[in-house]
């Protein structure tokens, strides 16, 4: 029973770390696009590693210019 007097005030101090963990990180912007990373990842340009678009990606880059 005696350990209860010691793991509650460390339980409160941890649950206060982790909200004021939370709330720095809504506030510096970690939570404002959550949708970007996961489109870029399908919209990576990997295409030269395809076999046979060399040809393709020279083309692009030639259009580019």
């Amino acid at each position: 029973m005696n350990i209860l007097y010691l793991l509650i005030p460390v339980g409160l101090v941890f649950l206060a770390g982790a909200i004021w963990l939370f709330i720095w990180a809504v506030r510096s912007g970690q939570y404002e696009d959550m949708e970007g990373p996961a489109f870029r990842i399908l919209m990576d340009d990997d295409d030269p590693m395809i076999p046979g678009n060399e040809k393709k990606s020279a083309q692009n880059e030639r259009d580019k210019k």
